[in-house]
């Protein structure tokens, strides 16, 4: 009967139950921990392997920050804040551990780890977390967002594979147990475990922070080669076998793939313009995946541009030739609007011709002609000697190889008759005595394409019922200023036979100047 005070008989059996039960969960207590412990060697050798692995991958990026920091460098920077996030975290762990495990003769001996105190003392203070509880909260929620705010944008879905493996529950720190009681997640994971089970969630944190320390280094790597081979990338580009072609040719060319991204930077340039080195920042810069020249296009002719730029690959220099030419024309200033028949030049002058081939370089230009001199790329000087006309011969090579000749006449004319002058002004002037006597004699072509500087070595001045004066030099004398003193207000004082010259050509005899006259005002 329930009420019946049990036999000796049955309280041995009973008690024999409970050691029978007592026996079984002790049996199956130090299995559970001896797979805790083989859990955590496990833990503990993948985690000497990732931290092999991960240093190559980091040694990697380095040595690509180093060979193209146009690509890499931001991306080995927060590389290395990661990485040492990821060491400060990682030491913190196994410091802990060491601890845990300090007045252990024999670390795996996992059946003796099934203590709960260290943690329950170490994380707990009754029913609040400890000050070191919170350091232990704190070191993973700063490695959390160091990563999640190192990750490139372009590996933003690594953030979810942080999220996942270091969170710490919901918005307050809680997670249900069970029951669907909400508990503080440290006290969920860590408070009255045994110390192996204990030990081996710690190591998974250290593998934790290893597998996410690899993702990125590997994101980075592969993304940025993902970008390198988008072909948002790239732009295309014309080559043709030369500059320029003629009507009737056929087109040669070919449209390439060209990289214009500013990650393409080459790790060194050396070049030259016609044996000259160029020199970056003055004749040459990097932008946007190529080096745009900035020299000076130079005289006219063909100029070549030889050289290699050099990246770095895997610590290998690779050099890309570089040999081009480019042909310098002169710059035309004004529209060529000629008049039929109008090929003029004037004999005694240096007249100025400018002789060129549309598409050749003046250098590949040779022009002849008698009287004729080359000064500077397109520009000519011609002094016509004797006869009437005097033909110009031009002859330049085409680009493609291909002679061309033209030869064009110009007619020789003669300076036209220059005009006398007094004081500047031609034909009839009226001035005082007194001011014509101090006046200055000259000579001018009125309406002249070309600024001569003509001078008068003498002239006759005639009043009228007076004998004529004979001149030399450009002003009055003393025997014109005596007749001038008897002349009368009104008369006509004519001024002939005005000698002129060239003053750079003295051997040129000007035609007959035209003479000047003064009407006397007193």
């Amino acid at each position: 009967m329930a009420g019946s005070k049990e036999t000796p008989r049955q309280k041995m059996i009973n008690l024999m139950y409970l050691v029978f039960i007592a026996m079984l969960a002790l049996n199956m207590s130090k299995e559970v921990l001896g797979a805790f412990g083989i859990m955590n060697e496990k833990f503990e050798y993948t985690n000497k392997e990732m931290i092999l692995v991960n240093s190559q991958y980091f040694e990697g990026l380095k040595l690509k920050a180093s060979e193209s920091p146009e690509k890499f460098g931001s991306l080995f920077s927060s590389a290395k804040t990661i990485k040492e996030a990821a060491d400060s975290y990682y030491n913190y762990i196994e410091d802990l551990k060491t601890r845990m495990t300090a007045n252990l003769e024999d670390k795996t001996d996992y059946v003796v780890m099934d203590k709960t105190d260290f943690l329950d003392q170490l994380f707990f203070n009754g029913d609040n977390i400890s000050k070191e509880g919170q350091e232990f909260l704190s070191q993973l929620n700063n490695f959390k967002s160091t990563v999640k705010g190192s990750i490139p944008p372009n590996l933003v879905g690594l953030s979810k594979g942080v999220d996942r493996r270091f969170t710490t529950g919901d918005e307050n720190g809680e997670v249900k147990n069970r029951e669907g009681k909400s508990i503080p997640w440290l006290n969920y994971h860590y408070e009255g475990y045994p110390l192996v089970s204990s030990l081996a969630s710690l190591t998974q944190i250290q593998s934790d922070i290893k597998i996410t320390e690899q993702e990125v280094y590997k994101g980075m790597l592969e993304g940025q080669l993902t970008s390198e081979v988008s072909m948002s990338n790239y732009t295309t580009l014309l080559e043709q076998e030369k500059s320029a072609f003629y009507q009737g040719e056929a087109f040669l060319g070919s449209i390439v793939l060209g990289r214009k991204d500013a990650s393409t930077r080459p790790n060194s340039v050396n070049l030259t313009l016609d044996g000259r080195k160029l020199i970056d920042g003055e004749d040459y810069m990097i932008e946007d995946g190529r080096v745009r020249l900035t020299v000076n296009a130079g005289s006219p002719g063909d100029h070549q541009i030889k050289g290699e730029l050099i990246f770095l690959q895997d610590g290998e220099e690779t050099k890309v030739p570089v040999q081009s030419t480019f042909a310098t024309i002169t710059k035309p200033n004004a529209a060529v609007i000629s008049a039929d028949k109008m090929n003029v030049v004037y004999r005694g002058l240096s007249n100025p011709m400018t002789i060129s081939i549309p598409g050749v370089a003046d250098n590949n230009v040779r022009a002849s002609a008698p009287g004729l001199t080359k000064l500077s790329g397109s520009k000519y000087t011609l002094k016509p000697q004797s006869g009437r006309e005097v033909k110009i011969t031009a002859m330049g090579k085409l680009p493609d190889g291909k002679n061309i000749e033209t030869t064009t006449s110009f007619r020789i004319k003669e300076i036209p008759k220059p005009e006398g002058t007094i004081r500047g002004e031609s034909g009839t002037v009226k001035m005082p005595r007194n001011n014509l006597e101090i006046s200055t004699v000259g000579a001018m072509m009125d309406d002249f394409d070309f600024d001569l500087d003509i001078a008068v070595s003498g002239f006759k001045l005639k009043i009228p019922g007076q004998p004529t004066v004979v001149v030399k030099g450009n002003k009055l004398d003393n025997s014109a200023k005596s007749a001038l003193k008897r002349a009368s207000r009104g008369d006509l004082v004519q001024i002939f036979d005005i000698e002129a010259f060239i003053t750079n050509n003295k051997s040129y005899k000007l035609k007959k100047v035209s003479p000047v006259i003064v009407e006397l005002v007193n």
